[in-house]
Formats: C-alpha cells, structure tokens, sequence
C-alpha cells in the first residue's frame, strides 16, 4: 500500500475516490507541530531557531500515521500547495522519518491531476519552507512582544500582530479622515427639454459659460444663473456618436473573489474563503460522491494555464456563439508587483460542472459562490462588450447674450461580448458628476436642432467624506499597499472584529475606542508596525526568502529596532480609563470602565473614597429578528442569557449567544458555538442543525491565548546589549 498525507479529512475524500485500490489518504488536519502556546518559543539568542512542539491534540492521529507510514511502501505528501503546506510537509517529514522526496502537490483536485502530481514526486522545497519560518517568526516576536505591553498599558487581553495591526490603523486613519471632513456645498442645475417634434424628452446637466466650466457653489449663484436662464433660446449645439469597448476583468484571485463575494453575495471574507476552500477540497454529489469544483484559492495570479484557455474558447463557441470568443485567447498580468505566480487563478476545474447542475447538490452559499467563480472565469476568456456612445452639448441663449452649455451623455449596448456571462464588480464610489448620463437609451438629437424648455431645477448637494471601509475595500486596499498576502486577508479581518477593535454596522467597519486607543499606542511607541510602507517592505523582504535570502538575516536586522520600541513603551504611563457617560449616583462624578477577570463594569473614579460600582449592558450581538442590540443578561435565579434590548417591541431571547442570522434552511434562530477553534453559526432547531463556519484559523497573524509577561527594562538592556555584541562579532 502507498499512503497520501492531505490536510483535511473533505480532500482526503475526493483524492482517496481518484486514486482508489492501492492507496491510503489520511489528513493530518493541517499542523501537527507548531510554537508552543503560551511562551514565546523562539531561542533570539540562537539565531531565532523556533521551538516547535506537537500538538496534544494529536497525538493519537500521530501514533496512526507513524502506524501507516512503516506499513506503507511509499509515503506521498500532499498537504496543501503553498509556504504553510510546504512547512506542514517538512514537519511530518521531519517527524515521521519520511523521504523528502515524496512532495506532491494539487493545483486543482481533478483525477488526471492528481494522478500527474502522484507521478512526478518533488523534493520539499526548504526555501518554501523558510519562508513560512519567517513569517511565523517575525508574527510571533511581534505578537508576543507587544501584546503584553498593550494588556499593561491600556487593558487586559489584548494584541497586537505585523498585519492586523497595519490593518488596524488604516481603518482608524479612515475614521480621522471622516470626522476632519468639512463638506462643500455645491449645486446640480438640470433642463427638462423635449423635442419640437414627437414626444422625446431629456434631461441636461449645467456644464458651463461662454465655453468655461462653470461650479456652482451656493444658492445666490444658482438663482442667478436661473435668471439669467428664462426666455432663454434651446439649440443642439454640438453632437458626438463614438464606440467603446469594455474588457472582461481577469478571473479571480484571492483577493478579488473575497471583494466580489462581499459586494455581489453579501458575505464576509472568512465565510467566503471557508466556502471557497471546501469548493477546492471537495464537495458531497451524492452518487458522483466527493468533487472539487475549483483550483486552489489561495493564490495572486491570473493566469490560466494553456489547456484551460483552449478548452474554454471551445466551450465559448458551444454555449454563446463563435462570435463571444476572441482569435486568441485573452491573456492577462497582475497589477501587485509583488505577484508570486506560484498558481493560476481561481477556476472551476471543469467547464462541464456547470453550476446549475449541482445546484441541488449544494448549499446555497456554496453554489452562488461557485457560480460566481464559473461565470467570471468564463466571462474573462469571451470578447469584449462594445457600446455605442454619445455626448451632447446643448446651448442655452440668453436674452443678455451670453449661453450656457449643458451636457447630455449615455451609452446603449451594442454588443454584450463578456457581460452575457458576468457584470463585473464596481469598488468605486458613485460620482454625482455624470447624474445625467443615460443607460441604455440615447436621444436622437442633430447638430442645429431646437428644442423646448420643460423646467428646470436645481438641486442643491453637499461633498461626502471617504467611505468607511468594507471587507471588499479594506482588502482591496491592503493588497494596493502590499500589507499582507492572499492567506491573510480574511484572518485579519476576523481578528480585528473578533478583538472588538472594529464594529460592523451593516457592511462598514468602524473603529471602536478600543481600537483607536490600541492604533494610537502604537502610532506612538512602534510607529514601525503600523506603518504601511514599512509594513509592505517587511513582506517584499519576507518575500525574498523563497528565493534563497536566509531568513535569519531579516529577523536580526529588524528585532533591535523591535527592541528598542519595547523599551520605550514600557516606561509609558498607563492609558487613563475610559470614562462614560454614567453618573456615579453616590457621589456624583462620571463613572469609568474598569475590567476584571468577570468582564467590564462600571466604577468609580474616586475609588477607595467611593466603592461604587454597577454592571455595564454588554452589547454583544445584532438581534437576527429586528437588527437591534442584543445584550448579556441575568434571569431572576442568577442565570444568564442574551436578550433584544428593543424589548418589549421584540422578545428574541437566547440562552447562547445569537447569530445575528436566522437560519437559512428552516428560518430558526442560530447561535454561536466554537468547533475546532473555528466559530460556527449553529440552528437552534434540533432537527435541523443546520451549521456555517465563519472563521478560518490561521497562525498569521499572531494570536495569543494567553499573554506573556511583560518584560522589565533590565530584561531589554541585556538582550538588547547581546545582539549588539552579536552583531559585532558578525561584523
């Protein structure tokens, strides 16, 4: 017998179905040996050799696979195909006395690929594997060293990572940059026109005077120009038809399918990646059994591999017609600089598989979301959509003798090309400045006509602020920075809410005071680490280690400037409390937010004079029946649950925490539960336990289970003194 090591016990089913007789395929379940949990476990005097310990959790799993490994003759690794794989592969490797050339790894999960992966073993690659040793290395001196300060500092229980924290400060900058924005009145002046002959009306949008763009700011100019609009004479004074062309957005990587999963479907990052990796695993197809439907989706590429491209103009011309498929099929670049190309973009792996003939099959996240995978993968090898186009310029003549030009501009399709497949997504804000261009529709005017005043209006505007960033823009714009990479992007977002550093209301996420005060911590003592152009130059250099750059090299040139940030901020004053809006009913002054190892309280700040404390209404939750606070409670007998405070109005009650969903198969309530480390939104109703996971773990970014001790001033001199030295002798 030969034996395969997946990760997860779903892909282990659909390899074990391709490969069938001969072959045992076993999931490890991701990492069998990690850091140790509750101390640092890097020897920064060895340099940085990391301290891995097997996880207790498995040791039965590893007695069983040491057990499958001597029986084995031949021992394949094939745990996922990127820098965490590579380390979980060495890991077992290393621990299992297994020949390092057993490395497979799937792209995608088909049977000829798996059987091609299974023919051709690799050696691991130690450069992939360094790579994630500095990353998880970097993370967790960056973690453990700064949380600590953070729970002295401000408050217990609270981190800090290389990522998250960056992330962090982008949505706190976001936040400044609202509430320091002044708006700026400005006004739209509109004339409802028709033609002199027929019923066909218009509308035409002030543009300028005399030929000079004209912005009207305030109401006394609009009523002048209003003014100096009546008995004014209406000409077309100028008309230009053209065509343009729109090309189909490349298929998706990482990044974009979390943007347009959240924009198009609603969902948030992790739910998508959580999705996404079990469409790549595999999914039950009843009599077809396990599937996989997509390639890898931890990936920055776009590019699609030559078969794909053929196949896929031949299915083009099959489904929509020879005339949506190009000469040559479309090719396309990443735009990040930093693109590692290690995969092809996210497609489905069989054209075939179309996504309404295992609608049935699947969940209903799962199939829109393969749906959307399938129709953009499609769409970025069909030709371009064209449009014809137009732009107007009307002239109003005044009895004064001056005019005023108004524009008119639209477009009509011509030719769907791509967009009979997929729309793409728009991540810009809408702009008030075309408010009158048309869709679809365009007037048929000529140069010299007349036409007859309907009304006019004027409508007065103001200019908004940034928006607050959603998961598809904070994620867009991580990537635009280079903070983070494909396997980070929906980790962090999870952190960051699940450290109640940010709030969602609706999609926007929102700095909490907790956040702010955490970002300005670190804006003050390790400017560094939120930083974003330090940031991204840390991940390009971490980068270079798949290259060959020694690892060790890039912890020791950032880990003195780590220290003598550390050093500074532990001789910082305490952050004073926060103090509330609640007065003190016994002495009179506002009570302040205190924490303890029961939760957050009221107390007073005049303490010991004044003992007054009270409870604090814990939000904890949106109500899934009518969207509004739930909070933490105690029933009469002392017991606790979580209750809408729009009660009496709404009575959803929960002895769990809520899901702020009800579920999607039979519209119960849904409560959060933890499984395996992950967050599930699980169906109250026992017949139904109907469960979604909403959280992907992952090591990167550091996260703390308990925090280390703070380290004393005299603990930094002298490791501070010893890389000096260190580095001296180096020298």
């Amino acid at each position: 017998m030969k034996l395969v090591i997946v990760e997860s016990p779903a892909k282990a089913k659909t390899i074990q179905k391709y490969l069938g007789e001969g072959f045992n395929v076993i999931a490890s379940g991701g990492h069998i040996y990690d850091l140790p949990k509750k101390e640092l476990g890097i020897d920064v005097k060895n340099s940085f050799r990391p301290k891995y310990i097997a996880d207790p959790a498995k040791e039965e799993l590893l007695k069983r696979l040491k057990k499958y490994t001597k029986q084995s003759e031949q021992v394949y690794l094939a745990t996922d195909p990127d820098r965490e794989g590579e380390a979980i592969s060495w890991h077992l490797a290393s621990n299992l006395n297994i020949d390092f050339g057993g490395r497979v790894e799937f792209n995608e999960i088909s049977e000829k690929a798996v059987k091609r992966a299974i023919a051709n073993p690799r050696q691991i690659n130690m450069n992939l594997v360094d790579a994630q040793q500095a990353r998880r290395v970097l993370d967790r001196l960056v973690g453990y060293k700064i949380s600590p300060i953070l729970s002295t500092k401000i408050r217990n229980g609270l981190s800090a990572g290389r990522v998250q924290s960056a992330a962090l400060r982008m949505i706190v900058e976001r936040e400044r940059e609202i509430l320091a924005f002044i708006p700026e009145e400005y006004w739209h002046i509109f004339a409802h026109l028709k033609k002199l002959v027929g019923s066909e009306t218009l509308k035409a949008l002030l543009a300028d005077k005399c030929g000079t763009k004209l912005k009207v700011t305030n109401k006394e100019t609009s009523d002048a120009v209003l003014a100096d609009l009546e008995n004014a004479e209406w000409i077309v004074d100028k008309v230009k038809r053209g065509e343009s062309k729109s090309r189909p957005a490349p298929p998706f990587m990482t990044s974009t399918l979390q943007q347009d999963g959240s924009q198009k479907l609603g969902l948030t990052a992790p739910q998508v990646m959580n999705i996404a990796q079990q469409l790549y695993e595999g999914v039950d197809l009843g009599n077809q059994g396990h599937v996989a439907l997509v390639t890898y989706i931890r990936t920055d590429s776009v590019r699609v591999s030559q078969d794909m491209q053929i196949s896929t103009l031949d299915y083009i011309k099959r489904t929509y017609g020879a005339e949506y498929a190009p000469s040559k099929p479309n090719v396309y670049s990443t735009k990040n600089q930093n693109s590692q190309d290690a995969h092809e973009a996210i497609r489905p792996i069989s054209l075939e598989i179309t996504p309404e003939s295992v609608r049935a099959k699947l969940q209903r996240n799962h199939y829109k979301l393969y749906k959307l995978i399938y129709d953009r993968f499609v769409a970025s090898q069909m030709t371009d959509a064209i449009y014809n186009t137009l732009n107007v310029r009307i002239q109003a003549n005044t009895v004064a003798g001056d005019n005023y030009g108004f524009k008119v501009s639209g477009k009509a399709v011509a030719f769907k090309g791509y967009t009979i497949a997929y729309e793409s997504a728009n991540l810009t804000e809408p702009q008030d400045t075309d408010a009158n261009e048309t869709e679809g529709y365009l007037p048929n005017l000529v140069e010299g006509e007349k036409l007859e005043l309907i009304k006019i209006t004027a409508d007065q505007k103001f200019t908004k602020p940034p928006s607050r960033y959603t998961d598809a823009t904070l994620i867009k714009a991580m990537e635009e920075n280079g903070i983070g990479r494909p396997s980070t992007y929906a980790t962090v977002v999870s952190i960051l809410t699940n450290r109640a550093y940010i709030i969602k209301e609706q999609k926007f996420m929102i700095p909490t005071p907790l956040g702010i005060s955490v970002t300005e911590f670190l804006e003050r003592f390790f400017l560094s680490i939120v930083d974003t152009r330090f940031t991204a130059d840390m991940e390009t250099k971490l980068d270079t280690v798949e290259q060959g750059v020694k690892w060790q090299d890039i912890i020791s040139d950032f880990y003195p400037l780590l220290l003598k940030h550390i050093f500074d901020a532990i001789g910082a004053e305490k952050a004073p409390p926060e103090v509330s809006d609640v007065i003190c009913d016994k002495c009179g002054a506002n009570m302040v937010i205190k924490h303890s190892k029961f939760g957050k309280f009221l107390g007073c700040p005049n303490y010991p004079e004044c003992k007054n404390t009270k409870p604090i209404i814990d939000v904890v939750a949106k109500c899934p029946v009518c969207g509004g606070d739930i909070s933490r409670r105690k029933s009469k007998n002392g017991k606790e649950f979580f209750g809408c405070n729009n009660y009496p109005t709404c009575t959803f009650i929960s002895w769990e925490i809520p899901a702020p969903i009800l579920c999607p198969k039979c519209g119960s309530g849904m409560v959060i539960r933890k499984k395996n480390k992950l967050d599930n939104y699980v169906c109250t109703d026992r017949k139904c336990k109907h469960t979604i996971a909403i959280l992907e773990p992952s090591a990167e970014p550091e996260e703390l289970t308990e925090t280390p001790k703070v380290e004393s001033n005299l603990d930094i001199h002298l490791e501070h003194a010893h890389n000096s030295i260190l580095g001296a002798n180096e020298g």
